[in-house]
């Protein structure tokens, strides 16, 4: 399972190899994981004029149709979250969303933010694109 950070898409816009060859894999049938906050970030990114509104909503779709989206409707994963912004001293958007990708057993978690390498777990690797 593959956990897709807000940033990867980021980067998935801006063409990035690593993160298009990632999207790759996820269409020809490689298991992965999105927040639902990640969607609330596109959304707001968009809303500020960083992401095109079409695009925006084209990504989205995407997301919906081709991962497994992680809801924050589960206590482990709020307790989860809690935990791990105070031990990690990440910030909570963050951190929820770290929880829902170890909630699901991701073991490869693709990211833009660098305090998320501060998450150590056997079987897991987290990677700074």
């Amino acid at each position: 399972m593959i956990g897709l950070d807000t940033g990867f898409f980021i980067r998935f816009l801006e063409n990035n190899k690593a993160a298009v060859q990632t999207w790759r894999g996820i269409i020809e049938g490689e298991e992965s994981c999105v927040s639902s906050l990640s969607i609330f970030e596109l959304s707001r990114l968009s809303l500020r004029g960083i992401i095109d509104a079409e695009t925006t909503d084209l990504l989205i779709e995407a997301i919906l149709s081709m991962c497994q989206v992680v809801w924050l409707d589960e206590k482990g994963i709020l307790l989860t979250g809690a935990r791990l912004s105070h031990g990690l001293n990440i910030p909570a958007m963050d951190a929820l969303i770290l929880a829902g990708f170890i909630m699901l057993n991701a073991e490869t978690i693709f990211t833009t933010d660098s305090h998320l390498e501060r998450f150590k777990k056997k079987g897991v690797n987290v990677f700074r694109l």
